[in-house]
């Protein structure tokens, strides 16, 4: 007998329990967006905003506010400090670059006043990063494009692979990406034009009919807009370790929700007396022991590094370990749950008849 972590005749009752999952996720989008625009909002680190960045150990420990007292002076404008990994000794010191300064003289500038400040205490530079802000404006349109393009290209894929619609999700994209040059012509910023391009992504997808592409751009919002807010919450700064960790999650997401989209469609075939509801609890529960122990062995592995993975990947660990959690459930509540409220069994059983036509590679002994 194989060994098997989840029975096989398990029947949890998962879309029965949609409500209580979209009040916990309606909560946690409200509590992001409230601290994201009412709150401190969210920390751009230099990567998108620019500035300077220093890594520095003391040989004696240092309290924070002496530090970030002896640090306000006019060569270090807009000093922030923050303590890095364990101990007093470690601090990560962040302030706006000096007109026409090169990194040679803010490390200059940096030891002459923390030598001027603690001159019994020598302190040692162990890292130096200047973003102008230039370079960093770049970085925040290419970070919001590449998250744009990869939910787009998610759209078409999926409405090809489960709806056989591929010459709609090719028109869409085209589209899409036509209007998207258009409007940037206006002078609209890479924010508003990402907002406004993923809103006519979702609306074209909903008047095409395109359910599970719907689903799944949705359930990406979801996991996104959720982790973007928990962030803002615990004042994490969004650095392209952090967006590294988001475009992580985007695909880890979609992943398991192609593996649920997929067995929905077997059971469509299977069993299309079934109500919808049904089809998709029955789908979630074959799926769920490869769900726990994907999303566990991937939640030891995150854990690993946010615990010994020290400060420099803190922050894209925490993403990762946010992002699991909220993908996971997303692909349960989210996605599959709007196949329920888009369409009957009816409808997506015809559909699954229509793809059935195609004749697979080697059906009939000829590849």
């Amino acid at each position: 007998m194989g060994f098997a972590f989840i029975k096989h005749d398990t029947n949890l009752d998962f879309i029965g329990k949609r409500y209580w999952a979209y009040g916990i996720s309606v909560l946690l989008i409200l509590v992001g967006l409230a601290s994201m625009f009412m709150g401190q909002g969210l920390k751009m680190g230099i990567d998108f905003a620019g500035g300077v960045i220093a890594q520095i150990q003391f040989e004696h420990p240092v309290k924070d506010e002496a530090l970030k007292k002896s640090l306000d002076v006019p060569a270090l404008p807009g000093i922030s400090t923050q303590r890095f990994g364990d101990g007093d000794r470690d601090y990560l010191l962040r302030f706006s670059q000096s007109e026409n300064a090169n990194a040679s003289q803010l490390r200059t500038a940096l030891i002459d006043t923390l030598a001027s400040a603690f001159p019994d205490n020598k302190a040692e530079i162990q890292r130096l990063e200047v973003v102008g802000p230039k370079v960093g404006a770049d970085l925040t349109n290419k970070a919001l494009a590449a998250l744009y393009y990869s939910v787009l290209l998610i759209a078409v894929y999926i409405s090809g692979r489960f709806e056989q619609r591929w010459m709609a999700g090719a028109i869409m994209a085209g589209a899409l990406w036509g209007g998207m040059y258009l409007a940037g012509l206006t002078g609209l910023g890479m924010g508003w034009l990402v907002l406004l391009s993923l809103a006519i992504t979702l609306v074209v997808c909903f008047f095409l009919k395109l359910n599970f592409a719907l689903g799944a751009i949705v359930g990406l919002l979801h996991d996104v807009s959720i982790t973007l807010g928990l962030l803002s919450v615990m004042g994490v700064e969004i650095d392209l370790n952090v967006m590294a960790a988001l475009l992580t999650l985007v695909g880890y997401s979609l992943n398991d929700t192609i593996i649920v989209y997929d067995r929905l469609r077997e059971n469509l075939r299977a069993a299309p007396q079934l109500t919808m509801s049904a089809l998709i609890n029955r789908s979630v529960n074959q799926t769920l022991s490869r769900t726990i122990l994907t999303s566990g062995t991937t939640l030891l592995a995150t854990l690993s590094l946010f615990v010994l993975g020290g400060g420099v990947i803190h922050d894209f660990a925490l993403t990762m370990l946010i992002g699991v959690f909220v993908g996971t459930a997303s692909s349960i509540y989210v996605s599959s749950a709007i196949l329920l409220a888009l369409g009957d069994s009816e409808f997506y059983t015809q559909r699954a008849q229509e793809g059935a036509k195609y004749e697979r590679p080697g059906e009939h002994g000829v590849v």
